[in-house]
């Protein structure tokens, strides 16, 4: 005998309250970055969070970066609501929707698709949405700041922007005229970014850099054009205060985007780099996190996460819930100081 009482037919007002209750645990409904709402109406978002599923801008390593925003999204949807130290509940202080990813019908072009990413990102910058994405190679960071800094663009007034630049590479080759078949490339973005106006080397910091040393005069470009190298070396120096004081110095109060290579990472941390330089160690996370989080308060217009390959993660994919994090905390700079904003 069965005694349990019949369900009544859902009306509306139940059928929102079950769905309401339910949208706190991660593995109900659609996997979105952090359970934002997928929405990608431009007008109804301060922050925007992006995937750029693309591969083909790095041919010098191995591929299946271009899952990584699939993977964020499906790790993300356990992760803390709220940043402790800013007392700070980003989702409550801004409007904050997952917009989907770049479409890349032709992913395995780079120089096309680099083309693609720059005009999805304009759109972004007409409607004064500031960008938080994950790739993707780190070609992606040339096309967006294209985009939204420099002239003609929204978000900076039409400043250049000052770039704060963690990798274990600099990314700024200029002396080639590609990069196995690539163009606009993930090694000439940071280049062809100050010859073109729209990143201010004399304000911009690369920090952490340790990468394999192929030429001895591998960081000449990065020097002649004025970025500030900190290297992994100088870090371990001067401590972590320096450097947060160096890189606020450095910026002062010019619009700030963040790019972040998980290779600057130590592997240990994050196994899954596409670009891994074992041997000479790198960041943890606690120190990446204290660094950005010198950044408080201060105008950030964007950030992005780059070079994840899930398919070479550790079993519970510690890369991709150490760039969960990055990216979070981005996302808490950008909101930290929009709520400034309306004080």
């Amino acid at each position: 005998m069965n005694d349990i009482a019949p369900v009544a037919a859902w009306d509306e007002a139940t059928y929102q309250r079950m769905k309401a209750e339910t949208s706190r645990w991660y593995w109900f409904g659609i996997p979105t970055f952090f359970r934002a709402p997928w929405n990608e109406d431009l007008t109804a978002a301060d922050i925007g969070l992006v995937g750029v599923p693309h591969s083909s801008g790095n041919g010098s390593t191995e591929r299946d970066q271009h899952l990584a925003p699939r993977f964020l999204r499906h790790m993300s949807g356990w992760y803390r609501r709220c940043h402790a130290l800013y007392n700070l509940n980003p989702w409550k202080e801004c409007r904050i929707n997952d917009l989907g990813d770049v479409p890349l019908p032709e992913a395995m072009v780079n120089d096309v698709s680099v083309k693609h990413i720059e005009a999805y990102y304009k759109r972004l910058d007409e409607a004064g949405v500031r960008p938080v994405s994950i790739g993707g190679d780190h070609s992606i960071t040339g096309p967006i700041l294209k985009a939204i800094s420099g002239p003609n663009a929204k978000l900076t007034g039409g400043k250049k922007v000052a770039l704060v630049h963690f990798d274990a590479h600099t990314d700024a080759y200029d002396h080639m005229p590609h990069w196995l078949g690539s163009v606009r490339s993930a090694a000439h973005w940071a280049a062809y970014l100050v010859a073109e106006g729209h990143v201010d080397a004399s304000k911009s910091v690369q920090v952490g850099i340790r990468g394999n040393v192929v030429t001895l005069d591998w960081r000449k470009s990065s020097d002649r054009m004025g970025y500030r190298v900190i290297s992994i070396d100088e870090y371990r120096e001067i401590g972590i205060q320096r450097t947060i004081e160096t890189i606020q110095e450095r910026v002062g109060d010019s619009p700030i985007y963040i790019t972040f290579d998980v290779d600057c990472l130590d592997p240990s941390v994050a196994p899954a780099a596409a670009n891994l330089e074992p041997g000479y160690d790198g960041f943890t996370s606690s120190e990446v996190i204290k660094i950005m989080q010198g950044l408080k308060g201060k105008n950030v217009i964007g950030a992005d996460i780059v070079c994840i390959i899930p398919t070479k993660d550790s079993p519970n994919n510690i890369t991709t819930l150490t760039a969960m994090v990055i990216m979070f905390e981005q996302m808490c700079l950008i909101a930290e100081y929009l709520r400034g904003k309306k004080k």
